[in-house]
Order: structure tokens, then C-alpha cells, then sequence
């Protein structure tokens, strides 16, 4: 195990502590300072027994969105970073900085152009992950790895940086039959990805080698919960070319549950 490694778990274990609760409202508000997260859709700071909670935070009540069929919304809060369509199956993470769609889901058959768009989570953002649309899981792939800080300053130093991180790539399937997937990527401080439709997928583990999870009639509705970071990280959503047409901007603050692309026919 590295030490970026074996620092998230050390983090992730001290984040569940339930200090003194004056102690701990004192963090807890520090926190939400030190990051201005706005709280106004979720509980008071000092219902957070420890830190892990304020992170995973649930809203106080669903987000509205848009039910139409073609309508792609996003899957998380957080920051688009790049988007667009590969090219010999390299994508941008930002900028002058690309990375192998192949060694990001682990799989050396792909072919073909995909479609894609990157979105951090910060550490003020809420951490859970929805559904873009309704889909139907295929498989999940839990592959193994480093964990570098996805932060803008860091994909712009580490080379395909994720490529070199922990992740969980799941396969997709859209109503329409064309495929999505969506790759929830480890970071520094992570402690754990959770999914709630599975919990044999363990994260940040000491696990050492690639894990693929099969399933059968796994239908998910838009907008759905399907899991959530501990703290910040980067989905990847990946489609086959031309399946969605995304209204995106380099650097647009998202919110989950808004709409963000169409999905053709």
C-alpha cells in the first residue's frame, strides 16, 4: 500500500470519530467555513455527529428534474472539467493532459469513439451520485490503484492521472441501447465509494487485483441514488459516440439533477 493509500484510510478512520459534541461543532463549522459550503439543503452542522456524516450529508428533500426520456442530467454537484469526444481513444482530463479510455475501464477490446465529460467533486460539494438517466447496470469493475488528489493542480502534474487511481467503472445500458459508463475515480482523502446497489464493492481496500461484478435485471430510474464518495472525487461519464449532445462549458459549476445533455435516438 502507498502512503497517499494508507493516508485516506487513516483519514477516513479519523473522520468517523464522534468527538466531544462542542469539540465536534466546533469542526464541524470550521469545515463549512473553511470550504463555504452552503448548507441550506441539508441539516444544521451540529446534527453531524462526526465528520464522515457532514461529508455524506442526504438532502433534506428531493431534487426537481426534468423526467422526459432524452433528457441527461447530472449525476453529481461538482465542476466540469473537460468534455468532448475522444481521439484513438484518449480523453482529456483537462487541458494538455489526456488519458487512455482503454486503461481507464480496464478493458483492451474497446473500439471506436466515445463521447465524454469529467466532473469534480470538491470538498464542499455533496458527495452521493444519482443516476444521469434510467439505465440498466451491466457489470461493475472495481479496479485498483494509487490515490492522487484529483484537483486541477494535480491532473496538470501526474501524467493520465486517472488512470493511475483507484476507480469503479460501471457498464451501462440507456434506454435507447447504447452504452454508458460511468467511473467513479478515488482520490486522496476518499475513504471509501460507496454503492448502494451492491456491498461487495469495496474501496481503498487491500485489495490487489481487478474485481467484476455481473448483473441481471439491475434497472435504475433516473435521478436515483446509486452511491456516494466519502469526501470529493471525479466521475468520468463515457457514452458511444453521438448518443448524447451535452450543454457543457469548460469549468460550469453542475448540480445534480440539472439537465446537462440530450440523449439521441
Amino acid at each position: 500500500m502507498n502512503k497517499d493509500n494508507l493516508f485516506s484510510q487513516i483519514f477516513g478512520k479519523v473522520a468517523k470519530i464522534n468527538f466531544f459534541k462542542p469539540l465536534q461543532e466546533l469542526i464541524n463549522s470550521f469545515y463549512i467555513k473553511l470550504f463555504k459550503i452552503d448548507m441550506s439543503e441539508f441539516k444544521p452542522a451540529n446534527e453531524y455527529k462526526n465528520l464522515n456524516e457532514l461529508f455524506t450529508r442526504e438532502l433534506l428533500k428531493p431534487r426537481e428534474f426534468d423526467a422526459a426520456d432524452e433528457i441527461f442530467i447530472s449525476p453529481v454537484d461538482g465542476t466540469c472539467l473537460s468534455f468532448g469526444t475522444t481521439n484513438e481513444l484518449k480523453a482529456f482530463s483537462i487541458k494538455g493532459m489526456s488519458y487512455g479510455v482503454k486503461e481507464l475501464l480496464g478493458q483492451g477490446e474497446l473500439e471506436g469513439e466515445f463521447d465524454f465529460a469529467n466532473i469534480y467533486l470538491s470538498p464542499k460539494d455533496y458527495h452521493h451520485y444519482h443516476a444521469p438517466c434510467d439505465i440498466t447496470i451491466k457489470k461493475a469493475v472495481y479496479i485498483p490503484g494509487k490515490l492522487y488528489s484529483v484537483a486541477v493542480k494535480w491532473l496538470s502534474k501526474v501524467d493520465s492521472l486517472y488512470t493511475k487511481n483507484e476507480r469503479v467503472a460501471l457498464l451501462c445500458e440507456m434506454k435507447n441501447g447504447k452504452k454508458l459508463w460511468l467511473v467513479f475515480v478515488g482520490a486522496l482523502n476518499v475513504g471509501k465509494m460507496k454503492f448502494c446497489f451492491d456491498d461487495r464493492i469495496q474501496t481503498n481496500a487491500m485489495a490487489n487485483f481487478t474485481q467484476i461484478y455481473e448483473y441481471e435485471n439491475l434497472h435504475i430510474k433516473k435521478g436515483e441514488r446509486l452511491g456516494n464518495f466519502e469526501l470529493g472525487s471525479t466521475i468520468v461519464i463515457l457514452s458511444e459516440k453521438d448518443a448524447i449532445e451535452y450543454n457543457l462549458f469548460e469549468n460550469k459549476e453542475l448540480k445534480f439533477a440539472e439537465a446537462i445533455g440530450r440523449i439521441k435516438e
